[in-house]
């Protein structure tokens, strides 16, 4: 199992259980209420003052952070898409950040991810997306 395969598992099971927070209000609304289990950053997000406002929150709260390259590829994991008859996503809406409250049930993906964050020194994990 590689990482990005890992990341969309549990972002997809997170979504079936309504544990996604997404967007930079909701995000940091749950980061600061220290409901957050996982954060998603994109890495493309043009204002430098959310990037710093999330990982600021996620530092102090102690909240594991991932880093992902494009926001159209996290907006399409978080379900911020509309599915065709092929299954391919359209209509995908970007997203910056996505904050995981509930992981839905336990999956070798999200142990997977929390074992790779726990080879980290500072619980951020920064991977390219590889399409």
């Amino acid at each position: 199992m590689d990482i990005p395969s890992a990341l969309r598992h549990v972002l997809r099971e997170s979504l079936f259980a309504d544990g996604l927070a997404r967007g930079i209000d909701e995000s940091a609304r749950a980061l600061d209420r220290k409901k957050a289990k996982m954060c998603i950053l994109a890495k493309d997000c043009e204002e430098a003052t959310y990037k710093k406002l999330v990982e600021a929150l996620c530092k102090e709260h102690e909240c594991p952070l991932v880093r992902v390259d494009d926001k159209k590829t996290l907006g399409e994991m978080a379900g911020l898409c509309k599915i065709d008859k092929d299954g391919n996503a359209r209509k995908v809406v970007q997203c910056s950040c996505v904050v995981i409250q509930d992981f839905g049930k336990d999956t070798s993906a999200k142990d997977y991810l929390m074992s790779e964050l726990r080879k980290t020194d500072d619980n951020v994990l920064d991977h390219e997306e590889s399409s």
